[in-house]
């Protein structure tokens, strides 16, 4: 898939390919494309856990949290169940009450039910960074709105959320 995304693709030097919840994205740093191709493969390791039974860890810049917001958190937990073979675990309440899966890259999957009225259904990408606040203060920078200020979770390190185009963005720095 590399070569074709590359073909298509005016400064291929710096692709990263992410593959998320049977969706591959193509970034291409240092460049102004974003494209995606969709790969839907329910193979892979429901546990997180990658060669050598090692649990793998998702690098700065790459997603490390899928938040998906849905009336029906169960019935949505059961549909990526059995569509990927993810294996959830029970409801965690220092992260709103979702069912959490661990994914074959190392990275989160969260499902939950709203938190309160307000709160509309949504599909929210968490990227890891090494330092949440001056990472908040660029997003701000660049003109994204600030929806949520770093936020301490429990044992799971920091948060914040905001919105650029349109879309909420979350960043995440891990303990």
């Amino acid at each position: 898939m590399s070569t074709d995304l590359e073909s298509r693709i005016s400064k291929p030097e710096r692709v990263v390919q992410i593959q998320r919840c049977g969706v591959a994205f193509a970034l291409v740093l240092g460049a102004s494309v974003v494209l995606a191709g969709w790969v839907m493969s329910a193979s892979g390791d429901p546990e997180g856990i990658g060669k050598g039974g090692k649990q793998m860890t998702v690098p700065e810049h790459e997603m490390h949290y899928l938040e998906i917001v849905t009336p029906d958190a169960e019935a949505s937990r059961d549909f990526y169940s059995q569509a990927y073979g993810w294996r959830f675990k029970d409801m965690a309440p220092e992260l709103g009450n979702a069912f959490v899966a661990s994914l074959p890259d190392g990275s989160l999957c969260g499902i939950r039910a709203p938190m309160h009225d307000l709160e509309k259904p949504t599909v929210r990408t968490y990227i890891r960074v090494a330092d949440i606040n001056p990472s908040i203060q660029r997003a701000a920078e660049l003109g994204a709105e600030v929806l949520l200020e770093p936020t301490e979770l429990s044992g799971h390190g920091k948060i914040a959320i905001y919105r650029y185009g349109g879309i909420e963005q979350g960043i995440w720095q891990v303990p």
